[in-house]
This record gives structure tokens, sequence and C-alpha cells, in this order.
């Protein structure tokens, strides 16, 4: 039986990780459940699966579940939180938690060697190279769950990776792909993605598509592909998950259903597919046609300066990932307009020079000062 660590529990990912868990439970076994400040969701998690290590921010409902839990250990803030991602006691995590938060958790577990299963784009986008050198020299395995990612994953399983001609890297298209795109777009309109059920900042992030340009940062890192192979593909009916297209013309494909249940099991259990899950199978005599579009870098402005970072190097990354914090959390608590977010980030971009980033305590400090600096220019004096 896996031990299963979650980081990110009572997010989406989270649960579909556990309806994983909940349906095999002769295979896997949540023994550790990290959450923010949903306390509320994380007691009803303990309670039915009875894990050894919790974590919730605050000390006050770390000491209410204390209280009603009192054979299990439970862990608060910052110092909590590096102790619960030191933890060994487990056979695989999966990395969820929102945003940069992910970063110091999910390289604490490579650098001890641990197998972690990443649903988090900003650990790779903010530190790619230290997170994927540090997974080699501990001889960590680091899985994916997004689903593009592992319909990748699949496609190269038993394939020479000198053999790829591209990477085809498939994206929803989100509300907006075929829609105007202005000041007066609402949070409500930006939250109402046409096919994937997802946290309110992972959403927003699809319908500016820079969600697909933090998986071209990702696919760079995870499959060792220079990113002029990393092609963007619009498929609004998000069957086809991703694809690869070898040397020889030939293109693999990996298609199902929108659940990330799939791409989560297939993680758990790699490389062997789990049999049991209640998920619906598409069917293919209802699809009836399978339609690709290329992305408007100039429409889509976050996806091109994804690119854009990339060709510029490391530290532009990290500046691409915070400033799109900062701005996504004002859009969501209408502080700013929706095109403030690709046009902030770009202003942001261009006010910093290349810097040479060593290890997670530069990049965590370089991403506050970003964030700083990305409020004061683009929230602030709005």
């Amino acid at each position: 039986m896996k031990r299963v660590a979650i980081f990110g529990s009572t997010g989406s990912i989270g649960d579909s990780t556990l309806n994983v868990i909940r349906e095999n439970p002769n295979l896997f076994k949540a023994v550790t459940l990290v959450a923010g400040k949903n306390v509320e969701k994380l007691i009803k998690q303990i309670e039915e699966f009875k894990p050894q290590n919790v974590y919730i921010i605050s000390k006050e409902n770390a000491d209410r579940i204390s209280a009603i839990f009192k054979d299990i250990n439970v862990y608060y803030g910052d110092t909590g939180m590096e102790e619960i991602s030191q933890l060994v006691d487990f056979d695989i995590s999966v990395s969820a938690l929102v945003g940069i938060a992910g970063l110091k958790p999910t390289y604490n577990m490579i650098k001890n060697g641990k197998t972690v299963a990443l649903a988090n784009k900003e650990v790779l986008v903010a530190g790619g190279e230290l997170i994927m050198r540090t997974a080699k020299e501990n001889n960590a395995t680091l899985l994916t769950v997004d689903s593009e990612h592992s319909a990748i994953m699949q496609c190269l399983r038993g394939e020479e990776t000198n053999k790829i001609d591209k990477i085809l890297l498939t994206a929803s298209g989100g509300p907006f792909f075929d829609k105007e795109i202005n000041d007066s777009i609402t949070v409500e309109q930006a939250l109402n993605h046409p096919t994937w059920s997802m946290g309110a900042k992972v959403t927003i992030d699809s319908s500016t598509m820079m969600n697909k340009g933090f998986e071209i940062i990702e696919a760079k890192w995870l499959f060792d592909v220079d990113p002029s192979q990393i092609e963007v593909v619009v498929h609004r009916k998000s069957i086809v998950h991703s694809m690869v297209q070898y040397k020889d013309g030939t293109i693999m494909a990996s298609l199902g259903p929108t659940a990330m249940q799939i791409p989560i099991a297939y993680a758990l259990n790699y490389p062997t597919r789990l049999e049991k899950n209640q998920i619906q199978k598409i069917n293919l005599f209802d699809i009836h046609d399978l339609t690709f579009e290329k992305p408007d870098l100039n429409k889509f402005k976050c996806l091109r300066l994804a690119y854009e970072a990339i060709r510029k190097g490391h530290s532009y990354q990290v500046v691409l990932n915070a400033a799109n914090e900062v701005l996504v959390d004002a859009f969501l608590n209408k502080k700013i307009k929706y095109t403030d977010i690709p046009n902030g980030i770009e202003k942001i971009m261009n006010m910093y020079e290349k810097r040479k980033l060593n290890s997670v305590d530069d990049i965590l400090a370089f991403d506050e000062e970003v964030k700083k600096k990305t409020y004061e220019e683009c929230v602030a004096k709005i």
C-alpha cells in the first residue's frame, strides 16, 4: 500500500486525489494532509481518512484540530510547513499548493529523495533549473498530474526522446478564445470556464492563457526539450490532452474525459494504470470531429510574455510568475481591470534586468521583491 501526502488537500486537486484514494483503499492511504485556511473541510477529511500528520496555516485552527484529534501530529505556520515538508514517512506526495507557496515544500521533498507528483505549475516556472538539478542529485522522482503533461508523459513512454520533433501542448482556449477581450470583462465571466472545473486562480490563468505559458516552461524542464519544440494548439473540446510529434511524422495523442482523477491516478500508481474509477469514459462516436486552432499571441499577451520570459532567462520567469500572482489576486478582488493583468505583467518585466538566482531562498526573496513592486506599480496606483 502506498502512503500518500497531499499538499493542498482542500483544493480541487486534493479533492480528486482523495477520490482516487477513496476508490482504491487497498492501494493507497492518505498519511499527510496539508491545507490552508479551510479548517472545516480539513476536519471532515481527517475524520474520513485518519492521517498521521496535518497542517493548517493558523495556530488557532491548529489548536482546534489538536483538541478534536488527540493522536495526530498537527503543524501550523511557516515553521510547521518547513517541518511537515521534511517528513519522509510517505511514498508519494501530491504537490498542489497554489502559487509560489509550493516551491520550498516541493524542494524539501525532492531533496529528501522522495517521489513527487507535481500539480503546481509555479514550482517549475520559478525554480525549474534548481528543482530538476536537485531531483537528479538526490535520485528523486518528479511526476506530473497536469492533464497536458501527463498526456505527454504517456505519449513518450517507451520512446526515444531524441526522436521528438515537437510537443503539441493542447489548450482549451478558456472562455474568451472566440470573444473580444476588453476592460468590461468581469470576474464572473472570467471564472466561467467552458470545460474544466478548477480553483479561481488557475481558472483566471486559463482565461488569459497564462496557464499555457506556465505549461510551456514546465514542459521544457520535465521533458528536456527546447522551447522551440513546444507548440500550443487550441483544442476547444479538451478531449485530446496533448500530443507528441516524432521526427518520422508520427503523432501520438492522449485522449480522455475532462477529469483530473485520471492523471492523478496515473501518477499515484505510475507506471501501472488503475482499473477502478468512477469516471464516465468517452465514446468516440459522440465526438464527430476534432478541431485544432492556433492561438493569437497578440490577443493572448500572457502567452507571448511566457515565451519572452523563457528566452530572457530564469529570473524573468520568476518575474512573470510573481507579477501574475499579484495581478490575478487583485482582479479577483475587483481592484483592477481584466486587461490590467497582461499589461501589468509586461510593465513589470520591462522594469527588471537579468539576475542570478542560486537557491530557493534567492528565488523566494526575489519573488517577494517583484510582488511588492507589482502591487505598488500596478495595483496601488490605480
